[in-house]
């Protein structure tokens, strides 16, 4: 069967619906027994020898006459799909009743099709040289295509990190500001064993002695609970004096987890800002972390590989990677896993 092009896409006629779009989940019916596929679709049906010839080319040509705008990528993901077992659509008005913004497929489950109403996948496709708004995650699997062509998937989501641990804190802490850590003397145990808050200063001391990071200090003080010479305005200053307006923003996103219940502690060894504990009981009984945390800008652009060198970091440690961006006040999530079809 021949198609030819219209309007960005390929009309094939004679029995093509039935051939296509209802034994196979190709293209969509434009009435009676004409279909339309989209170039992707009609590029796979040349591959395979589906179809015999576009406006008379065939897949050599017509692969070559539509390269450019990430053509290339989006067939190889397309075909990938296919393979796995799956009916995929184009993510655009006229093929789909609410398409997504970003998206380039929908991907049906298995058996289930175009025809059908549920959708397994929303798909993104990026080559690994483009730049990645992070503002553009959440709702969508992402296809990366890398330089020899292979494809990595991401899924990607909007998370609401909440938890369970409750805090037991004395009304009143005294604690002295140092250089980048705040001492507390003789704290009393419930503030480090039951809320996680801070680190002992050994245990074969002669004088009890509890160091808080700067973000615990500046949150407690926040909270009233922690006073210390300057207060909070103080802790606050020296914090931005070490790292600069990176304070502000880590700052807001420790506060919000404390207030969402969920323990944040320092991720450092694993290359984040934070690890995380949903239920905190006690120190003594303490469970695994569940997610990394990456404080970015609001307006923070991906590189591709890099997404994919802090999600293989987390996923090896057995932990989510999730990215907390926020202009230093207001945070929003955006939680990314590798992803096998």
């Amino acid at each position: 069967m021949d198609g030819r092009l219209r309007d960005d896409e390929v009309v094939v006629s004679g029995d093509a619906r039935q051939r296509y779009y209802d034994s196979r989940g190709y293209g969509r019916p434009l009435g009676g027994d004409d279909v339309a596929l989209s170039r992707v679709e009609a590029a796979h049906l040349l591959f395979r020898g589906d179809l015999d010839s576009v406006d008379g080319a065939g897949f050599r040509e017509f692969l070559q006459n539509s390269t450019g705008d990430g053509f290339g990528a989006r067939f190889l993901v397309y075909a990938d799909l296919r393979e796995r077992g799956f009916y995929l659509s184009p993510d655009r008005k006229g093929w789909v009743p609410d398409p997504l913004p970003g998206s380039d497929f929908v991907v049906y489950p298995r058996g289930d099709g175009p025809w059908g109403d549920d959708l397994l996948y929303r798909v993104r496709v990026v080559s690994e040289r483009e730049s990645l708004p992070a503002t553009e995650l959440g709702d969508v699997v992402l296809a990366v295509v890398d330089e020899e062509s292979e494809i990595t998937y991401f899924e990607t989501e909007r998370p609401d990190p909440t938890g369970d641990t409750e805090e037991h804190l004395p009304a009143r802490l005294e604690g002295a500001l140092l250089a980048d850590n705040v001492l507390l003397w003789d704290p009393p145990a419930a503030v480090h064993e039951d809320a996680f808050y801070g680190q002992p200063l050994g245990d074969r001391g002669a004088v009890d002695v509890l160091q808080l990071s700067l973000l615990e200090a500046a949150h407690l003080a926040a909270e009233g609970v922690l006073s210390v010479d300057g207060g909070y305005d103080a802790i606050v200053e020296r914090g931005r004096t070490v790292e600069g307006e990176r304070f502000d923003r880590r700052l807001a996103v420790y506060r919000t987890l404390r207030e969402k219940d969920v323990v944040p502690k320092t991720g450092f060894k694993f290359g984040a800002d934070f690890r995380t504990y949903a239920d905190v009981e006690s120190v003594e009984n303490l469970g695994h972390s569940e997610n990394l945390v990456r404080v970015l800008p609001g307006d923070y652009v991906f590189s591709p590989r890099d997404l994919a060198l802090d999600v293989r970091l987390a996923h090896g440690v057995r932990k989510r990677m999730v990215f907390a961006l926020t202009d230093g006040e207001s945070v929003s999530w955006v939680g990314v896993n590798r992803l096998t079809p």
